[in-house]
């Protein structure tokens, strides 16, 4: 996790918490909530006004899987990367538009329906992805849109 990052990545996670609580019915205890407003209001502080209303909005949309691999992302060691990886800099914005669709979770099927193209229009697309970027799994396109805000 890049240090810059850290209140916007506290935001967003608190952010997910607080929507998939309200959507599963959680109520929190007084001192939580009181907890939780200090800790948000120190972390929208560090980042900024911008900064902290994208992560606040990054964090609300993510379905469970993608929030668990958030999660994982900002709490495991940075692995190394392989020096071909070209990145996502190197992806069209039809590629970065599949990558954001792949890391909110969404089938193969889903992506076709919403973009107007075939299954396997899309499943092209995600090869090329795979070989620009060295990402060979979802989790892996998942983990690269998060690192690179595009979810």
């Amino acid at each position: 996790m890049r240090r810059d990052r850290a209140p916007a990545d506290a935001i967003t996670a608190w952010a997910f918490d607080e929507t998939y609580g309200r959507q599963a019915g959680v109520v929190y205890a007084d001192a939580e909530i009181r907890r939780r407003e200090e800790v948000l209001r120190q972390a929208r502080e560090a980042a900024g006004p911008d900064q902290a209303r994208a992560a606040e909005q990054r964090g609300a949309a993510m379905s469970l899987a993608t929030a668990a691999e958030y999660a994982l992302m900002l709490t495991a060691p940075d692995p190394p990367q392989p020096a071909e990886t070209a990145g996502p800099g190197k992806l069209s914005a039809r590629e970065r538009e599949l990558v954001t669709l792949v890391a909110r979770g969404r089938t193969d099927a889903d992506i076709a329906a919403q973009l107007y193209i075939s299954i396997r229009t899309v499943r092209s697309h995600l090869d090329r992805i795979r070989d620009k970027t060295g990402c060979r799994r979802r989790a892996d396109l998942t983990r690269l849109a998060l690192s690179e805000d595009l979810v």
